[in-house]
């Protein structure tokens, strides 16, 4: 009968949607139009495939798709803005104090 084997899985397989062209579009504009950004690359989980967290000097942040870590990596050296392994490094404080004051003062952001 077989109602308790379990599907045998070819691969790790994602839910996600796939890296657009428009993902780095929204990076690129991201860093044109802030000061200090340095980019956190995000490992691929079983939701969401690899991400690039931007984050500027005053903590503003963005979240985005890439195609890999070594696609990451590239985009962010031809931008010439340092790219960390968030496992590494982890988030730095000004993200989370940006976060804290959003959720303060909505009416601002």
């Amino acid at each position: 009968m077989g109602l308790f084997r379990r599907r045998k899985r070819t691969g790790a397989e994602s839910r996600d949607r796939v890296a657009e062209r428009a993902d780095l579009e929204h990076l690129e504009n991201f860093v044109r139009t802030r000061r200090g950004v340095e980019a956190y690359l995000e490992p691929r989980t079983t939701v969401t495939e690899t991400t690039v967290m931007l984050i500027a000097d005053d903590g503003e942040w963005t979240r985005r798709r890439v195609g890999s870590p070594e696609e990451a990596r590239r985009w962010a050296h031809g931008l010439a803005i340092p790219i960390y392994d968030v496992r590494l490094m982890g988030y730095p404080q000004r993200m989370r104090d940006y976060n804290e004051r959003r959720k303060r003062r909505p009416e601002l952001f």
